[in-house]
């Protein structure tokens, strides 16, 4: 692990370090450093004016100081010759309580408080598009069913291998590359860790993709639903809990059918009570709503849930249990944060440790085929509005989250809307002007 940065640019002939934190709308911020200035950075911090990015501050206020984490630092594997390097944000010699990194750190640590490790991976789906964002990027690429679609994806060999091969020499540990569902798609899996880990990988994987896809002259986009005719971009997470040396799976029963201990049933009960609170986050722009609530797309299924629910292996659901030991939470999309995805799940676990939370009844049904059938369970938000009217009314997730964050990520979510509200579409024009 990295703890001296001037160090590592030394070892390693790195020149500049991008000093990066992510804000509150999942935007990646960062300053250039140039290697002889970063010892005095590691101490304290290269300076943000908070206002001109999403937190919730004003031209008035002090420096956000990022001080890097010399343990999340990365070597570019397309400029070797610069380093990438996570960031916690301070201000006045305090962290600052809404930035995502700094709540998810608070929760790793309430979770290490009760002796517990929070595992996750994360299966991030993206579209390769014309460099323009208009269309696909591969006209051959029209077949009706083009989930793990070989010609396809091998006609994107270029880009997809070399992001794999960057992920293999920074050791994360890939081990499948797929076309998805959807013309255009592509998913890529690596290696769970701890949450933090996971999360700092997760938002350097979309600056990588999108940088190596510029340099292909194409555009890769994780928006949830770029294209109206097609399935939209989950970012699925699969979740587990271990002791506090990472060596035990405390979700793990060999003597339950699923494979799921009572702590592990709790956690999910703690997701399944706070789903629709926690979708705000998970799902955090309007377009989300136009993958969770969409119909059914060009390859017959959306593979995004409307209700929660759980069950097996079982895809229809919000929460499917694929293996002993883990279950995979559906909701999230692209568009989810990194940081304050992991943190969702941690805070509404937690609580539903603390509560000895029931997950309510399995079930086994197809949920897109006979989900009419299911008349108790809570419907996901419909929209953008509705998910920050749910996450605002659960005092639990905001309060485990801070209120401090939960109160700028809220009002800052609510001007967002109100902007989208007060954009004149050319829908509105096309089915009224006759009126």
């Amino acid at each position: 692990m990295v703890t001296d940065l001037a160090a590592f640019a030394a070892e390693r002939r790195v020149r500049y370090f991008m000093i990066s934190y992510t804000d509150l709308f999942g935007g990646q911020r960062a300053k250039l450093v140039p290697a002889q200035a970063i010892a005095g950075m590691q101490e304290d911090g290269a300076g943000f004016a908070g206002f001109a990015t999403w937190l919730d501050m004003t031209p008035a206020d002090a420096d956000v100081l990022a001080v890097p984490d010399p343990a999340s630092v990365v070597q570019l594997p397309w400029k070797p010759e610069v380093a990438w390097v996570a960031a916690n944000c301070t201000m006045n010699g305090e962290e600052v309580e809404q930035a995502p990194r700094n709540v998810l750190r608070k929760l790793v640590d309430d979770a290490a408080a009760q002796g517990l490790r929070v595992k996750t991976g994360v299966e991030c789906e993206f579209f390769l598009l014309e460099a323009d964002g208009s269309d696909i990027s591969d006209v051959f690429d029209t077949a009706e069913k083009p989930c793990y679609d070989q010609q396809a994806l091998m006609r994107r060999y270029d880009v997809i291998s070399e992001i794999c091969d960057y992920m293999l020499d920074l050791g994360w540990g890939p081990y499948q590359n797929d076309h998805e569902d959807a013309n255009g798609q592509f998913e890529m899996n690596w290696d769970f860790a701890d949450a933090l880990v996971t999360a700092d990988r997760h938002s350097f994987f979309k600056f990588m993709v999108k940088s190596v896809a510029e340099a292909h002259g194409l555009r890769a986009t994780f928006m949830p639903k770029p294209l109206a005719r097609l399935t939209g971009n989950g970012c699925h997470a699969h979740i587990s809990v271990w002791d506090s040396k990472g060596k035990v799976n405390v979700f793990a029963d060999a003597d339950d059918e699923l494979g799921l201990s009572a702590q592990g049933m709790a956690f999910l009960g703690g997701i399944i009570a706070h789903a629709q609170g926690m979708t705000a986050l998970t799902n955090p722009v309007v377009n989300s709503y136009k993958r969770i609530n969409a119909p059914v797309t060009a390859s017959g299924a959306t593979w995004a849930p409307n209700t929660v629910t759980w069950s097996g292996n079982n895809r229809t659901h919000m929460v499917r249990v694929p293996g002993p030991g883990r279950f995979e939470l559906r909701l999230p999309d692209g568009a989810a944060n990194p940081y304050l995805l992991q943190a969702a799940i941690i805070a509404a676990g937690l609580s539903g440790i603390a509560t000895g939370a029931d997950p309510g009844p399995r079930l086994d049904i197809d949920m897109y085929a006979e989900g009419h059938r299911v008349k108790d369970a809570p419907r996901l938000p419909l929209n953008l509005l509705d998910a920050i009217r749910a996450f605002e009314a659960d005092k639990v997730l905001t309060g485990a989250l801070g209120a401090g964050f939960s109160a700028a990520f809220a009002k800052l979510k609510r001007r967002e809307w109100d902007s989208y509200m007060a954009h004149f579409s050319a829908w509105e024009r096309a089915t009224t002007l006759d009126i």
